[in-house]
């Protein structure tokens, strides 16, 4: 018998063409896992520079109601109507730094900005869980296929492909329905 005409040949290709498939599952993967952990990171980053802006909003809030009831302790005979002024002018600021619609960057829809950031940042952590996990099954199975090759036992080539089918389901889950598997979080 020559090499690679055989059953043996045969078996080697088939192994071979497994071991090729699961390689390509895995590239997927990692480039997806990759992709979940980059949108984690910087939803992370833009959640917490949205949380620091809302935290400087209320602060510069504080600032001016203080000043506000600093005012009214001023001494009899101050400009009755410089103090209004300066008081509207106030509550003015002070109903911008609460809600700015036009600009997103009153302290209501800084909330809302940051919590959707934030859930960004959550699922972006699922998917890149169930890409991990999907990771090391096609890996795992790729070293399993091989080691058949090697020994002879059909078992490990079996084991492979289990263990990438399991890795597509998980590749699937993270992409489709990264809620669905809550135990893996």
């Amino acid at each position: 018998m020559s090499g690679g005409h055989g059953s043996g040949g045969s078996s080697n290709k088939r192994v071979a063409l497994l071991i090729s498939v699961l390689a390509l599952f895995l590239a997927f993967s990692e480039t997806l896992g990759k992709a979940s952990q980059t949108e984690a990171l910087g939803a992370n980053v833009e959640a917490s520079n949205l949380w620091a802006f809302f935290q400087a909003r209320t602060i510069r809030m504080t600032v001016i109601r203080t000043a506000d009831e600093a005012v009214a302790l001023l001494p009899p005979g101050t400009s009755q109507e410089a103090i209004q002024a300066k008081r509207a002018e106030w509550a003015k600021t002070l109903a911008r730094y609460d809600s700015e619609p036009a600009t997103g960057e009153g302290r209501k829809e800084l909330t809302a900005r940051a919590k959707l950031a934030e859930e960004r940042r959550d699922l972006s952590l699922l998917r890149y869980h169930h890409y991990e996990l999907a990771s090391a099954a096609f890996q795992i199975g790729i070293v399993l296929a091989s080691a058949e090759v090697i020994t002879g036992i059909a078992a490990l080539v079996f084991a492979g492909g289990a263990l990438g089918i399991a890795g597509a389901v998980l590749l699937a889950f993270g992409y489709l329905a990264p809620h669905t598997l809550p135990f893996l979080h």
